[in-house]
């Protein structure tokens, strides 16, 4: 058969069908030898549209596309699409209840949505419209149905634009230059669809709106916000107003408002040519509440279309509830959504098994899994958790292995996407522990700093140990010592211990020439930072966090505003930031007052340098004999020397062919003196 045989067999099929289907007209319509027929209906066509013949043949219903096993003939069985008896008129009450419409307006709803419904309707309205090109209801026709005077002004009201069917976005009056008795009634294809049972958002509504996830998050807390938005949900529709201390608090806060009450709700991200009418009737449709985050930079228009509406509104934003936004509208309650607990194990536990498939009971876990160290650095909202949970589950069922921490910690810092990435440059830290080479004592310091990453929501503020005055629950390190001892290759290992990425400050993209603008920099780096789980970098702090000086000139001054915005911003600050300098004793005292650790890396000793040289070594292929510890001894290099020393003793041996020897390391020693000014013995000379 050729390409066009499929094509030219269901045009021969429709062929057949529109033949039966002008046999069946043609054989019980007095009008089918009227030359002008369609133009005018005739007293005998309306009879036989009002009573048909008794016994007459219904459409045969030929499929065009037939269905498995049904051989090309028609379909068996009730019309799969057709919807259930009673339920048109069982959702026209429902609706009626729910928009509190009068039995006037589900009358004037139903004869402007009948020809929808049912084709006969069209040129009957047609005859009774003395027009049969006009085939809807008009005011006038939709009155006379309802037994309704056409100079009642009351029942006129009901189809005026400011009357409930219109503004509830259920019927549209059309073409108002004519009369208005002789105006069109339409009911959108939206409300036809809901009365028939379908409920597919309308399609103008794609990008804008989605439902809530049903996610089952934990109870809230007796007394909490969350606890007393629900009780207020059940008394009616209302607008709130949640502030969030970071993204995404609002949307876990109203979730769970939402959840407790037993309510479902739509959410928006309103945009540029956001349909605020097709979403208010959406909402009213399904019995819905609204929840709206993030609102636009200028709110006004989304308020003003949402303003007054008979459903309930929860909007979501950081920035505090400003009156002028809506000057004259009614205001909302506005609420402190409070900060997000980071490692909530109910939430994380009930998404990861709501994520588990369909067969199982749960998820396969690792059975070395720690499941709230692995997240304890977290702070996601509910719908957060949830996404993470089900990526997680993904990855570890694409690896074939248990679910394990690196599963929950990828998938989870995949949730917070940071705008750091244009004043920061990320790292993805590939190091632990074991690539620490240190005295105990800063490393058990650099322990204690994850603690308190770690646990700094139980301690400071489940167990209210946080000095209050509007501080934050940051978590603040100053890493001290000379340059290539190790600072950075620290922080990377604490960040990497958290599960979070590490964000290096470029200070080239912070400091500024002009007034204000560094700090104008500062802050959007660390209100970034607060929105974001990750681990924040400054290198070479004393350049911004330097001392302060007495004012001998108008530069002294501005310098001195800066380091005292720094000093007030870190005291709010959430997140996690690590300061590195060479010189301690460059920073001034009141920021060293304000961090939690102090930790100084000392510059190795001779026993220190051979572990350095044989952990740079630990992957590099080595001639027989070598021995790292003569270096160690002669040459007096920080951890990062070292591994540069290292890293051209194995580019040597690489062009060679072979393994590292021990001129390989010579060399590379010699070349790291030689970069720091310093002696180097004369080449030809023994060790």
């Amino acid at each position: 058969m050729s390409d066009t045989g499929p094509l030219l067999h269901h045009l021969a099929l429709l062929r057949e069908r529109v033949a039966a289907l002008v046999e069946r007209r043609s054989a019980n319509d007095p009008t089918a030898a009227d030359p002008l027929r369609g133009l005018y209906l005739s007293e005998d066509a309306v009879r036989r549209l009002l009573h048909p013949p008794a016994g007459e043949p219904p459409d045969p219903g030929t499929d065009l596309d037939p269905g498995p096993g049904t051989e090309g003939g028609p379909r068996s069985g009730p019309d799969r699409t057709a919807p259930e008896p009673g339920t048109a008129g069982d959702r026209l009450g429902r609706l009626a209840a729910r928009l509190g419409l009068t039995a006037l307006d589900q009358r004037l709803l139903l004869i402007a949505c009948a020809p929808d419904l049912d084709r006969t309707f069209e040129p009957l309205y047609g005859y009774l419209n003395d027009d049969v090109s006009r085939r809807r209801a008009t005011t006038g026709l939709a009155l006379e149905l309802c037994g309704i005077a056409a100079h009642s002004a009351a029942a006129r009201a009901r189809l005026h634009p400011s009357a409930p069917l219109p503004v509830l976005g259920l019927l549209n009056v059309e073409e108002p230059e004519r009369p208005f008795l002789s105006r069109s009634l339409r009911v959108p294809d939206r409300v036809q669809a809901h009365l028939l049972g379908d409920d597919t958002p309308d399609a103008v509504l794609g990008g804008h709106v989605r439902e809530l996830p049903a996610t089952t998050p934990a109870p809230p807390e007796p007394g909490s916000v969350p606890a007393r938005l629900a009780a207020r949900l059940a008394a009616g529709p209302f607008t709130a107003y949640l502030r969030e201390h970071r993204a995404g608090d609002g949307l876990a806060c109203a979730a769970t408002a939402l959840r407790a009450a037993g309510a479902a709700a739509l959410r928006l991200a309103p945009g540029e040519a956001t349909p605020y009418a097709e979403v208010l009737r959406e909402a009213r449709l399904s019995g819905r509440a609204l929840v709206v985050t993030p609102l636009p930079e200028e709110p006004g228009p989304l308020l003003r279309a949402l303003a007054g509406t008979d459903l309930t509104v929860l909007l979501a934003d950081p920035r505090p509830w400003d009156p002028r936004w809506d000057e004259g509208g009614p205001q909302p309650l506005v609420l402190d959504t409070g900060r997000q607990r980071a490692g909530d194990l109910t939430v994380w536990k009930s998404a990861l098994d709501a994520a588990a498939p369909e067969a199982t009971a749960g998820p396969t876990l690792d059975p070395g899994l720690d499941l709230g160290a692995a997240v304890a650095a977290y702070r996601l909202g509910g719908e957060a958790i949830h996404r993470a949970a089900r990526a997680a589950v993904e990855l570890a069922s694409f690896d074939g292995v248990p679910l394990t921490a690196a599963h929950l910690r990828l998938a989870a810092r995949q949730q917070t996407a940071s705008g750091l990435e244009r004043h920061a440059r990320r790292i993805r830290p590939d190091v632990s522990w074991d690539d620490l080479v240190l005295p105990p004592e800063p490393l058990g310091h650099l322990r204690e700093l994850s603690r308190r990453s770690r646990h700094r929501d139980l301690v400071l503020g489940q167990w209210r140990l946080s000095a209050g005055g509007g501080r934050g629950r940051g978590v603040l390190a100053l890493f001290a010592g000379e340059s290539g001892t190790g600072k950075t290759l620290s922080a990377e290992v604490v960040a990497a211990d958290l599960g979070l990425d590490l964000y290096v400050v470029q200070l080239s993209s912070v400091v500024d020439k002009y007034v204000g603008e560094t700090e104008k920099n500062l802050e959007r780096i660390f209100a970034e930072a607060d929105r974001t789980d990750a681990v924040l970098l400054f290198d070479e702090a004393d350049s911004v966090f330097g001392k302060r000086s007495e004012v001998r000139e108008a530069g002294d001054r501005y310098a001195n505003m800066e380091s005292a915005y720094l000093l007030q911003r870190l005291e709010s600050f959430d997140g996690i930031a690590l300061l590195t300098t060479n010189l301690r004793a460059n920073i001034d005292e009141a920021f060293t007052r304000r961090l939690d650790l102090v930790v100084d890396f000392p510059f190795p000793d001779a026993a220190q340098r051979l572990a350095l040289w044989r952990h740079s070594l630990a992957h590099v292929p080595r001639a027989d004999g070598i021995d790292p510890g003569r270096c160690a001894r002669e040459f007096e290099l920080a951890g990062g020397s070292i591994r540069s020393a290292v890293v051209t003793a194995a580019y040597a041996a690489a062009e060679r062919g072979g393994p590292v020897r021990d001129e390989d390391l010579l060399e590379g020693a010699r070349r790291e003196y030689r970069k720091a000014g310093r002696l180097v013995l004369d080449e030809d000379s023994p060790w």
